[in-house]
């Protein structure tokens, strides 16, 4: 069992959002499961996991200072080629893929999508 049934995360552009997720995401194997027409869609593997949505009270998106959303990985290729495509995609570079000191096998990634929420992808796996 789990402890989150889901993530969400708040866009200004769902157009943009949608590509950017859909490409980065990919990379660790999620794939977009449904869309909420001009409100948001949702991301998972194999249940809904990640939501990126437009603000229910209509105000414009905005990041919160301290919040990292950080997806598991199923190895340091992934977590490679996440971190390139989300660059590639118009995210920002926050951290560049590689080890992470405080834990054994802890390789890491971090960058900010065209929103500006800090996002991670973590694999534990040994080399």
């Amino acid at each position: 069992m789990s402890i989150y049934t889901h993530v969400t995360v708040g866009t200004n552009d769902l157009a943009k959002a949608r590509k950017f997720y859909d490409e980065v995401l990919g990379k660790l194997g999620f794939k977009r499961i449904t869309d909420l027409g001009d409100n948001g869609s949702i991301w998972g593997i194999d249940k809904p996991s990640f939501f990126v949505l437009k603000p229910a009270n209509g105000q414009p998106a905005s990041v919160g200072n301290g919040v990292t959303v950080s997806f598991e990985a199923p190895n340091r290729a992934a977590i490679d080629a996440f971190h390139e495509a989300a660059i590639k995609a118009g995210g920002k570079d926050e951290g560049a893929a590689g080890p992470r000191s405080w834990t054994d096998n802890a390789y890491a990634a971090y960058a900010r999508d065209l929103d500006g929420n800090k996002l991670a992808a973590y694999c534990f796996n040994a080399e």
